[in-house]
């Protein structure tokens, strides 16, 4: 076997309940993005993007999504409500991957958003090749307008789904 394809026969994910820290550092997220970048992309559209979500910034991401859920279940507990609040905080890095599908005379929309779900699976096995653990998931709040609008996307965009990565623990 070639080291490519131990990789690829080892690699699980991991629950972002189970992923802690060390997350990555600043050069290997750099190193991370960049590999996202590089999956099938028919005429180079690019039609993903990436949001970050590392400290505090976890926490802010947090608070929307808590409140989104919490108007949306008025009766619901307080422990219920934080547990939505931690949804970002459970791993040290989530990566958000957006994707971007446009309208194009030669390139379909389908095409587009298969390349923004590569970018998650490239994403997650750079973290694995790094030694690190991922999860790669969509939840509720993916598909929240009022969520996705606080983080920035428009309404043509869509969540493709949120990355946890960190170190396994038991």
């Amino acid at each position: 076997m070639t080291p490519t394809i131990d990789l690829l026969s080892a690699r699980r994910s991991v629950g972002p309940n189970f992923l802690g820290e060390p997350g990555p550092s600043a050069s290997q997220l750099e190193t991370l993005l960049r590999i996202a970048s590089r999956v099938p992309d028919h005429g180079k559209l690019a039609p993903w993007r990436f949001i970050v979500f590392e400290g505090e910034a976890r926490a802010k991401a947090g608070e929307v999504i808590a409140q989104a859920y919490a108007k949306d279940n008025p009766d619901a507990e307080e422990n219920r409500v934080a547990a939505e609040r931690n949804r970002l905080a459970r791993a040290p890095l989530v990566i958000g991957v957006v994707s971007r599908a446009a309208p194009h005379p030669k390139i379909p929309d389908w095409e587009q958003v298969l390349s923004a779900g590569a970018a998650c699976m490239n994403l997650v096995t750079a973290a694995h090749a790094q030694g690190f653990s991922a999860s790669w998931i969509t939840e509720w709040y993916a598909y929240d307008r009022r969520v996705l609008a606080a983080f920035g996307l428009s309404p043509q965009e869509r969540m493709a789904g949120f990355v946890h990565i960190g170190t396994a623990v038991s």
